[in-house]
């Protein structure tokens, strides 16, 4: 585990940033979905450690990384990450919100990717269906009456499907009960946080991309891997029919041996 200062172009940062770096080789970076952080990856590092050069960072407000106030990109995060451990070029991984983000690297910085692993991800291209919507609205309910144990079993019972195991359920539940808590204090203080977005073209990436959906997941995640695995020039879609929205935590293994393939 490392920390580092970061400032980059555009923006002013004095952040600490915690990721692991771990093996040797050609380097992929693991993007974490929002309701976890980097410890959904142990599985992956402990099996691409041997052939590769594994990162896996903690997002702002998640895990050991604080969430300052004021803008930021995470896209520009990951480039700022990339740029202090002297990589110009990844192979990028994103589940969910890691997708997200790993598109607008490839959307913004091209030249920095490789190719993308996209698993089950998030993208704001697509309106939400009925059942995304009802999902955020119940989630901001219980938030806004204190109810953190209500709001994480509903992130539980949606995003793990059956192949979960108990000791899986365990450690999301306290990721994201974390994550939560993090960001609600955050959001309490007078300047607060604010993430900028990044525009996403998926017909003008140029990166080669594989497109993970799950059978058992939302219906609105079906929707956005159908719509980059067609819109993406070089995608190539997969579906996996025993997967909900969190594959490499549902079969870590299946899941591995998928990415290393890809790589």
């Amino acid at each position: 585990m490392n920390g580092w200062t970061a400032d980059t172009d555009g923006w002013i940062a004095a952040m600490l940033m915690n990721f692991d770096d771990a093996g040797s080789g050609s380097a992929v970076v693991l993007l974490h979905s929002g309701v976890c952080d980097r410890r959904m990856w142990g599985p992956q590092v402990a099996a691409l450690r041997g052939s590769h050069r594994v990162v896996t960072p903690d997002l702002r407000g998640f895990g050991e990384t604080a969430l300052p106030p004021g803008p930021f990109s995470y896209a520009e995060d990951v480039v700022a990450l990339l740029d202090h451990l002297d990589l110009d070029r990844a192979a990028v991984v994103g589940s969910s919100f890691g997708g997200r983000i790993a598109l607008e690297v490839a959307a913004s910085r091209p030249e920095r990717v490789g190719s993308l692993l996209l698993l089950c991800p998030a993208y704001r291209g697509l309106e939400p269906t009925a059942t995304a919507r009802s999902f955020g609205e119940r989630e901001d309910a219980f938030l806004e009456a204190g109810d953190l144990d209500a709001a994480v079993e509903l992130n539980i019972a949606t995003w793990l499907g059956p192949e979960a195991s108990t000791q899986t359920r365990d450690l999301v539940c306290m990721m994201q009960r974390h994550a939560f808590e993090v960001q609600i204090a955050a959001e309490a203080g007078d300047d607060v946080p604010r993430p900028e977005s990044v525009e996403v073209d998926p017909a003008r990436i140029s990166a080669p991309a594989v497109v993970v959906s799950g059978d058992l997941d939302m219906d609105h995640f079906r929707n956005v891997a159908r719509h980059l695995a067609e819109t993406i020039p070089a995608a190539r879609p997969v579906t996996l029919p025993w997967a909900a929205h969190l594959p490499s935590l549902e079969r870590p293994d299946e899941t591995s041996r998928l990415i290393i393939d890809w790589l």
